[in-house]
């Protein structure tokens, strides 16, 4: 569902309480007196039909008698009540509605359903059922059966359970932590934590994001909400049900370990969404995001009056993504100046136990100036000899001191004695935590955030065009997969031959029918080789080395047909009902320094296609090495899921091995990332071994499994992270005569943008930004060319050979996808040759195939061949209200397709800047 209408939820001005009570310990009860007593200033109406009046609140016998529609309903009435009340709220012209109420049910001709289909009806949108409720500080609202008000500040909180929702608020009340909102979802019938998501991200009064996950519906639009808002924002999100019970079911090792949880990590890391795993640090990473931004750089000061909090905080640093700083010279010197002669002379700096607010102010402010230092961490012992209290006091003196320009963070330790410390520290801002092992967590939480932005925004490198896969070679393998019914497994032979017309590769090996042609077959290899490998052939044998299907190192022919013999009876042995369909001998790959790495693709039931990469071996499921990517992989990401694992060491080198070839194992997941985006009908892959060294990696063994495609269903609907859209490469001619190429923009087209904004004048700028572009910044060009092609498109357009850009059109689609916002810039001395048409008439094009109903832009109105374009078009062209230089202009796609075609024949070539 899209976001319309969710302001209202949030900012009301009337309420109805439907379902009141005058039973104190009731649901209804409990929310009445916290939506009176919350402070909201509009009307709070209440409908109960057997009450004139509950306690000193007169009532409303029905919802007809309401003297206004209001513009949130909270309903608390019997289920049963629910779709009737949903219905003529609707009716009146109410929008909103938080169903409080539990035990409406899912699914066909349930109350549920049906009060989702009253609220369609009437274009409503509902919060619930089932849920605690809603609250809003800042507008007074406590929607809610939550036993205490949250304060206001500048976090939300969106939780899937309600106890999380009481507690959290509890919580953070004691901590002087406020919320711009606290959303309980509840069963969720309509809204949801996407649609919550793209609300906040574009709120600009909210920090910082807290989510309590359990279970996700849609996973392409959760991604595509929740990487738009961690592009803004902090979010962070802790889920329950952590269960891998469904993996074990996979039939292949990838499909073994990738462990839906493991999957749905992976997820959230690809959106920029920093996960924690427990209530104490989703706690500390509320502590932490609501008060410090984001920071440049990762390097610790620690000021302590005792040296064994500072050791434990520096060992939580261990291997993390923060480190501690070296003090210059000339802090050290500023130190010795204002402690005594004991202290640590180091970082941690250790200012002694009797250190009074003087000396602390002179550590931290001589720590906060240090070159070398990014943030500093403050820790407090209590002791008799001084009070934490003054140590507070002196730590906001000293941030004072130096402006708040770098981070700072506190740890005041001990419980009665650091109360009244903790409360200064947190009025003043700075966050502060009980351990240092929690402070230290805050820590990370803000770096680990900014790392995962600058992930967001990277810029792949370009990888230098390949030779084009052998698709023909690799639909009739699939084709005869399908065709032979059964699992879909195809036989290891036929699974690398799909492998190598990707270019990743392989071992080829030749079929054997038996054991006698085997012979043939390792006599012909080893003519040139030194060893064979033997493995059964069968598509019923999931691990061949399971029923000693394979042999190594075979020296002879006759040592080859007698191993084919032994494995033969053996697999009948062990797997009788197996159809064995002969054997595959190939040369016995030995790289002394070779690493063994496993290499695949599964499919998550939410997530969709994942692919796999670790340790590989007979051993895979016991090391459980690995990392797991969604698809589409670039460079980088590739780069990534190998960073991630234990065996990167091992591929890094170590003593006399040598490093591996990275490059060679990001082009076999390049490669695998590109075979399942092309094709669908993959379920399962393995490549394990992938065997890696100095010279570059190999498939020895392989397996796939297909599965037909559904009927009626897009191949790209499978993944999560929608893939490039390259149906959408074309050449074309303008009606200028300008031979061009037009693609869908890639990350990597960063490089291109400088020399393009050089051909576009100051007034070209001003018409498309309708402001000067002052700098060329890599944030700046990440937002026009990382797109989220669910949300976006952006049509290049490049002189033929690829190399100049000459133009490009865009369109950003709102969140429900049916309204997008276009823009279009072409070279200025290209003016005039039908190059803006041409891109216009792609985004035209692309908003029809997509469903999008209205494309709207705004225009300078001195713009006249923009202007004069969109009318040729068929848009609408409004002035825009409140600025008469601006004008509104709108298309109806749906109507667009005929007049473009018509347009086309009488177009306007110089047609060309928007």
């Amino acid at each position: 569902m899209p976001t319309r209408n969710l302001s209202a939820f949030f900012r009301p001005r009337s309420i109805a309480l439907i379902g009141a009570s005058g039973t104190p310990g009731t649901v209804g009860n409990t929310v009445l007196t916290n939506l009176m007593g919350a402070g909201f200033d509009g009307p709070v109406r209440i409908v109960n039909p057997k009450r004139d009046h509950i306690g000193p609140y007169p009532c409303r016998n029905s919802i007809s008698d309401l003297p206004e529609a209001p513009d949130l309903a909270v309903i608390a009435a019997p289920a049963a009540t629910v779709p009737g009340i949903i219905d003529e709220l609707g009716g009146r012209g109410t929008r909103n509605a938080v169903i409080i109420t539990a035990g409406l049910g899912k699914g066909p001709g349930s109350l549920g359903a049906e009060t989702l289909a009253n609220a369609r009806r009437h274009d409503m949108r509902l919060l619930g059922p089932n849920c605690i409720g809603l609250l809003v500080p800042e507008v007074g609202l406590n929607a809610s059966f939550a036993h205490i008000n949250p304060m206001k500040g500048d976090v939300a909180f969106l939780s899937q359970s309600g106890a999380l929702v009481t507690t959290v608020v509890d919580w953070a009340h004691s901590r002087g932590i406020g919320f711009r909102s606290v959303v309980s979802l509840g069963d969720v019938l309509d809204v949801d934590v996407s649609d919550l998501l793209d609300y906040f991200a574009a709120d600009v009064n909210t920090r910082s994001i807290l989510l309590y996950l359990e279970a996700i519906t849609d996973a392409r639009r959760f991604l595509s909400a929740a990487r738009l808002a961690a592009r803004v924002k902090p979010v962070i999100a802790i889920k329950g049900g952590r269960n891998e019970a469904a993996a074990r079911a996979a039939a292949s090792h990838t499909g073994a370990l990738a462990a839906s949880d493991a999957v749905f990590d992976a997820a959230l890391r690809r959106a920029g969404v920093l996960r924690v795993f427990s209530l104490d640090e989703l706690f500390t990473a509320a502590e932490t995001v609501s008060r410090i931004k984001p920071f440049p750089g990762h390097r610790l000061g620690i000021v302590t009056n005792g040296g064994g909090a500072g050791v434990l905080a520096a060992d939580a640093l261990e291997g993390r993504d923060a480190q501690l700083s070296q003090l210059t010279p000339e802090t050290v010197a500023a130190l010795d100046a204002a402690l005594p002669p004991i202290w640590s002379r180091g970082n941690p700096v250790d200012i002694i136990g009797d250190a009074p607010p003087e000396r602390y102010r002179a550590a931290i402010e001589a720590t906060l100036r240090d070159a070398d230092t990014d943030a500093v961490l403050v820790i407090n012992c209590p002791t008799a000899l001084t009070s934490p209290s003054a140590a507070a006091e002196a730590t906001i003196a000293a941030w004072d001191a130096t402006r708040r320009v770098k981070p700072l963070f506190a740890c005041w330790l001990g419980d009665a004695a650091a109360r009244d410390a903790r409360q200064i520290l947190s009025s003043n801002g700075v966050p502060n935590y009980e351990t240092p092992s929690t402070a230290i967590a805050g820590i990370r939480h803000v770096i680990r955030y900014r790392n995962r932005q600058e992930l967001l925004t990277r810029m792949p490198p370009a990888l230098p065009e390949g030779a084009e896969p052998d698709r023909q070679r690799v639909r009739a393998i699939v084709r005869r997969g399908l065709a032979a019914g059964g699992n879909g497994l195809l036989t290891s032979d036929e699974a690398k031959a799909m492998l190598a017309a990707y270019h990743i590769p392989v071992a080829l090996a030749e079929v054997a029918r038996d054991p006698a042609d085997v012979g043939r077959v390792a006599a012909g290899i080893l003519a040139h080789e030194k060893a064979v490998a033997l493995k059964i052939r069968s598509a019923d044998i999931t691990h061949k080395s399971d029923v000693g299907g394979v042999r190594l190192g075979l020296r002879s022919a006759r040592e080859a047909e007698a191993s084919a013999v032994t494995m033969l009876e053996t697999a009948r042995r062990v797997m009788p009902d197996a159809r064995i369909d002969g054997f595959t001998v190939e040369p016995m790959i030995v790289r002394p320094y070779g690493v063994e790495l496993i290499a695949g693709v599964a499919t998550d039931p939410l997530f969709g296609p994942i692919i796999l990469f670790g340790a590989g071996g007979t051993a895979v499921e016991v090391l459980a090495d690995r990392s797991i990517g969604l698809p589409p992989l670039d460079a980088l990401l590739a780069r990534d899921m190998i960073a991630e694992t234990r065996v990167a060491k091992l591929l890094a080198g170590y003593r006399d091995h040598p490093r591996a070839d990275h490059d060679a194992i990001v082009r076999v997941l390049l490669g695998l990332s590109r075979m399942l985006v092309e094709v669908p009908e993959i379920v399962e892959l393995d490549i394990n071994p992938l065997l890696a060294d100095e010279s570059g990696a190999v498939a020895l063994d392989a397996r796939v499994r297909v599965a037909a495609v559904a009927p009626g269903r897009r191949a790209e609907e499978r993944f999560a992270i929608r893939p490039y859209p390259s149906k959408w490469i074309a050449d074309e001619t303008t009606s200028g005569d300008l031979d061009v190429l037009i693609r869908p923009v890639k990350p990597e087209d960063e490089e291109f943008y400088e020399e393009f904004f050089d051909n576009l004048t100051p007034e070209d700028i001003r018409l498309r930004f309708f402001a000067p572009v002052k700098e060329l910044s890599h944030k700046f060009i990440a937002r026009l060319t990382q797109l989220d092609y669910e949300r976006s498109m952006a049509f290049i357009a490049f002189s033929p050979d690829g190399k100049t850009m000459l133009g490009v059109s865009r369109l950003a689609l709102d969140a429900d996808r049916e309204t997008g916002e276009y823009a279009v810039i072409v070279r200025s001395d290209l003016k005039g040759r039908g190059l803006g048409w041409l891109l216009m008439r792609k985004l035209i094009d692309f908003a029809a195939d997509e469903g999008v109903t209205t494309i709207y832009g705004d225009v300078l109105a001195g713009n006249r061949s923009m202007l004069a374009m969109c009318r040729d078009l068929g848009f609408k062209v409004e002035r825009y209200e409140g600025d008469a230089s601006v004008v509104r202009v709108s298309l109806d796609v749906a109507e667009a397709a005929d007049k473009v075609a018509i347009a086309d024949r009488r177009a306007d070539p110089k047609s060309a800047v928007a």
